[in-house]
């Protein structure tokens, strides 16, 4: 069964006073990740924002999203939807009022 993992190769940081994000990746890494496109190698990134900052100050983490076979069958969980609560309908009264309408 083939899903998409993500496979983490860095982090990132916001440049103080500018809307730059700076990363630091290793060579080797990337290398890992090099595709073929029109005869041209590349390497295609993604960049996301952390929750909180990590101890070391970075704000994004930079991964590459692949589809990979997985070796191990997972069973496919069922999606379990939340049960609707019925409407209670309410007997509406059919009984004509008598003449004091007030229009």
């Amino acid at each position: 069964m083939k899903k998409f993992v993500k496979n983490y190769i860095g982090k990132a940081k916001k440049v103080e006073g500018l809307e730059i994000i700076k990363l630091n990746l290793k060579i080797a890494d990337l290398v890992k990740f090099a595709h073929k496109y029109n005869e041209e190698d590349y390497i295609s990134l993604e960049v996301a924002k952390l929750q909180t900052p990590d101890n070391f100050g970075h704000d994004y983490t930079v991964y590459v999203n692949r589809l990979e076979e997985s070796e191990v069958n997972e069973p496919v969980k069922p999606v379990e939807t939340p049960k609707k609560k019925r409407a209670t309908s309410k007997k509406v009264s059919n009984d004509v009022p008598s003449g004091d309408i007030p229009f």
